[in-house]
């Protein structure tokens, strides 16, 4: 389980933190200086209408980072993609991942060029379609839908923030791409990729996501 945040915990998404990973692994020039791209990043995540696909998700996901960096091939290339998979976010569409993957191409131009196409590689994995093949990009994909084997309490206000983000879909349209995708859930014959995360959260999530498939409302007009 994530560790509890303090007074004293800096955060996860802090430039100090941001600036030694680009150091790692980003020349600049060519690149922007790290702290023109952590900018960038957090304008993007503070977009007046993202309830849900924020700084606080990032944060979540970079601590859950933490947690199984030694389980990882290249956590710096996970930390990167975790770091830029959300930065574009049009609610809906299908392309996100694609133009986020794209925006880490352009400002991380100094990087080695075998990590950039793993960077890119790992940021489509959370479009969470198909098979997933390499441990790293299975790791990517379970810290980003960690959140669905939370406590009950914390899955209910992740949903709330969810549909906040969809106001312009009507409840009945959000209902059912809600129905749409926990039956897509449900019927995987294992949520998590890694037996660090289905040891952890699997019987959980299960649970979620049967009670809200339950708890959904009917079908409307």
């Amino acid at each position: 389980m994530l560790a509890p945040r303090t007074a004293m915990t800096p955060p996860a998404v802090g430039l100090e933190r941001f600036a030694a990973l680009w150091r790692r692994r980003v020349a600049s020039p060519p690149s922007p200086d790290a702290a023109a791209v952590h900018g960038e990043l957090c304008a993007h995540y503070a977009e007046s209408f993202r309830r849900y696909h924020n700084l606080e998700h990032i944060e979540e996901c970079l601590r859950r980072v933490d947690e199984v960096a030694p389980l990882l091939d290249d956590p710096d290339a996970v930390e990167f993609a975790l770091w830029f998979h959300d930065v574009v976010y049009e609610v809906g569409a299908s392309t996100n991942e694609w133009k986020s993957a794209e925006l880490f191409l352009e400002r991380a131009s100094g990087a080695a060029p075998v990590f950039r196409r793993k960077v890119c590689g790992l940021v489509l994995a959370t479009r969470h379609g198909g098979c997933v093949q390499g441990n790293d990009r299975r790791f990517i994909v379970d810290i980003d839908l960690s959140g669905i084997g939370a406590p009950w309490s914390e899955f209910v206000r992740n949903g709330e923030r969810l549909r906040a983000e969809s106001c312009a879909l009507s409840d009945a349209q959000y209902t059912a791409g809600q129905r749409r995708f926990l039956r897509k859930l449900h019927e995987r014959p294992q949520l998590y990729l890694t037996d660090y995360f289905r040891d952890r959260y699997e019987n959980k999530a299960r649970e979620n996501i049967a009670r809200a498939l339950a708890e959904l409302p009917g079908d409307m007009a």
